[in-house]
């Protein structure tokens, strides 16, 4: 499931990547980078979180070629990555941070760490790709506009860092979870409470 769970996750986000640098009209070399970036940027993130080396995503040839090849194919037939649920290639990014947020609570909870740990590695891992290529891409980045997006991946934070779930079909129930509430934050404006600054007085 572990494994699985990378290769969703990795094409998901390559995907969402080239799905932004697309729409920025970006080469295939900035293709590339921010489809690189999104898809393992938010493991280097967590890796720095819970005190793994970050070489450790160097062991991933595998993912790494899957990326490359899936950008490739995205480049040559940019007609497929516009197929997309949701304003914004939001449907990639969906399923990006459904499959990297259960994967991130996952290896914090497979390391021994505590239940703050598996949450905090779940939004990292489900976000912090995405959120250095909307940097990158000089947009806001999407955890910070109003529809809900990382309060979500407290969800596997808390069910697999508590090891309430560990079957391979509860942790996809859980990921497809993410997924349908993250796409129904968006099509339903769905927003967390905010509380606007008092007006100053003159």
């Amino acid at each position: 499931m572990w494994e699985t769970l990378n290769v969703i996750g990795t094409i998901a986000f390559a995907m969402s990547g080239v799905n932004v640098a697309l729409e920025e009209r970006y080469d295939l070399m900035g293709v590339y980078i921010l489809g690189f970036i999104t898809a393992f940027g938010g493991g280097a993130v967590r890796n720095l979180l819970i005190g793994v080396p970050v070489a450790e995503l160097w062991n991933q040839g595998t993912l790494f070629t899957i990326a490359f090849l899936v950008m490739t194919g995205a480049f040559l037939f940019p007609h497929l990555v516009r197929w997309t649920l949701l304003r914004r290639g939001v449907f990639f990014d969906a399923i990006g941070l459904g499959a990297f947020s259960v994967q991130g609570a996952l290896y914090a909870h497979s390391m021994g760490l505590p239940l703050s740990a598996s949450i905090a590695a779940a939004a990292l891992t489900g976000t912090g790709g995405g959120m250095i290529r909307d940097v990158l891409a000089g947009r806001k980045p999407l955890f910070l506009q109003k529809e809900i997006y990382i309060a979500w991946t407290i969800i596997p934070g808390i069910v697999v860092g508590m090891g309430w779930v560990s079957h391979p079909l509860e942790l996809l129930g859980i990921v497809l979870l993410v997924v349908a509430l993250r796409l129904f934050s968006v099509h339903y404006q769905w927003s967390l409470p905010s509380r606007l600054p008092p007006k100053q007085q003159s």
